[in-house]
């Protein structure tokens, strides 16, 4: 069955490539789309598979970059059972580099608070050191850094050389690899000189390393830590974000615009001063309330501190990752039913034709089921061609969209993803191929004929 088949896709060559075509470029397509999910899990499977150590940030932001919290906070974490080293980091954007705008891939300043830095068991910049050093205690307060391997190809910078970094000449002290896009994008210096290069305000950090101790269950350590942390407002002295004022701050900014307002008005001070005494007033109210609230109350209370562990990190990419494939599939089906209504029609055409073929192979004692499986056969011969053609041009697609843009995506078709593709595409062929050996098995065979 499947040799006539075959002959009969070869004796209408042109039609049956341009349908193998179509179903080729769509599964190419899939395959390719999917491996930009895949991609991004893999990365981020590998870039937190090691970081053993959890990171404590502002609650809602997305990385530590957009995270401030109060550098006094760290002392407390540091006296939480099961926490071993608090280690302070500052993150910040780098803007310019060798006086050229820095756009894609990003580059980011990683203050890093080096005594207990290098107090850690288990580093990861550190550890991926080939080429110098990392930084020492003799580092702190000096423009040296440890840069990675793609910043030093980038700019054709070698070990000693100097790199204008934010308009500070910065010496090469150490160079890096740990082979992930995402860690593989940091300047690494001492914390207090990214405080001074970017006026970070000196209060507050982006986010504290934490490695446990291991005394205590890393799930338990991190509620621990939010529990230690709730009911709690971030510090009022931080100028740098609005969103991290606190509620004393914003009545005592509103206070101040009102009486800026009354002011431009011509109210009279005695209208301000009750104004004043009501904001009083209202505040002692609310820190009275404050200190007078249950233990149950202060549980029911959400946590001013952030806690994520790598498995946690690694969940929200999960779900973000399955919205995203849902995206994907989305569009990867506009290609596919394209793809289906190509079969279908490349199909009805060859049984038009050879409908006068098919009337005398009933004649001649064919059943409905065997000129069903021929076509069928036919029809699944395109699809499972077209699934290895597709699997095999979405790899090399994907094999140049990774050496050409190697710093800035990683695409990963998986084994599992291949495979899918060419039972998916065998399956769209021996769909798309019912509709004409049902349209076919409907007539008789000297209906058949007559209409040949």
């Amino acid at each position: 069955m499947f040799k006539f088949a075959i002959r009969n896709l070869l004796s209408r060559s042109l039609r049956s490539f341009l349908c193998l075509m179509g179903l080729t470029i769509a599964i190419a397509g899939m395959v390719g789309l999917f491996s930009i999910a895949g991609g991004l899990e893999k990365t981020v499977s590998q870039t937190f598979g090691k970081i053993s150590g959890i990171v404590a940030m502002q609650p809602g932001a997305p990385i530590p970059l957009f995270s401030r919290i109060p550098r006094s906070w760290g002392e407390e974490i540091g006296g939480i059972p099961g926490v071993a080293i608090v280690n302070a980091e500052i993150w910040s954007r780098v803007n310019m580099v060798e006086g050229k705008p820095v756009i894609s891939p990003p580059r980011f300043l990683f203050g890093t608070e080096i005594p207990t830095r290098l107090q850690l068991k288990h580093g990861i910049y550190r550890e991926a050191i080939y080429a110098g050093r990392f930084l020492s205690l003799d580092d702190q307060g000096l423009l040296n850094i440890v840069i990675s391997k793609q910043i030093a190809e980038q700019h054709q910078k070698q070990l000693g050389d100097t790199i204008d970094v934010n308009g500070q000449e910065m010496t090469i002290v150490g160079l890096y690899e740990t082979g992930s896009i995402l860690l593989d994008v940091a300047i690494i210096l001492d914390i207090e000189m990214v405080r001074t290069i970017t006026r970070f305000d000196s209060n507050s950090v982006s986010c504290f390393y934490l490695e446990q101790s291991g005394n205590v269950n890393n799930d338990e350590l991190v509620k621990n830590i939010k529990n230690h942390f709730k009911g709690r407002e971030l510090a009022s002295w931080q100028p740098s974000s609005l969103a991290l004022a606190s509620a004393s701050q914003s009545n005592i900014l509103k206070t101040l615009l009102n009486t800026i307002d009354q002011s431009l008005k011509g109210s009279s001070n005695e209208q301000l001063e009750k104004s004043n005494e009501k904001h009083l007033k209202n505040k002692n109210h609310a820190e009275l309330q404050a200190a007078t609230k249950s233990p149950k109350e202060i549980e029911e209370q959400s946590s001013a501190l952030d806690v994520r562990s790598a498995s946690d990190w690694g969940d929200r990419l999960e779900n973000f990752t399955a919205d995203l494939d849902i995206f994907l599939g989305l569009m990867t089906g506009i290609g596919v039913l394209i793809a289906i209504l190509s079969i279908i029609n490349t199909m009805l055409m060859s049984v038009i034709e050879r409908i006068v073929d098919f009337g005398i192979l009933k004649a001649n004692g064919w059943t409905n089921r065997d000129v069903m499986l021929l076509i069928t056969a036919e029809s699944s011969l395109l699809g499972f061609a077209g699934g290895i053609l597709g699997g095999q041009l979405g790899l090399l697609a994907i094999y140049i969209v990774n050496w050409k843009f190697a710093n800035q995506v990683h695409l990963y078709a998986s084994p599992g993803l291949l495979l899918f593709g060419v039972l998916f595409s065998t399956t769209l062929g021996i769909v798309g191929g019912l509709y004409p050996a049902w349209w076919t098995t409907r007539m008789t065979p000297i209906d058949a004929i007559r209409r040949g």
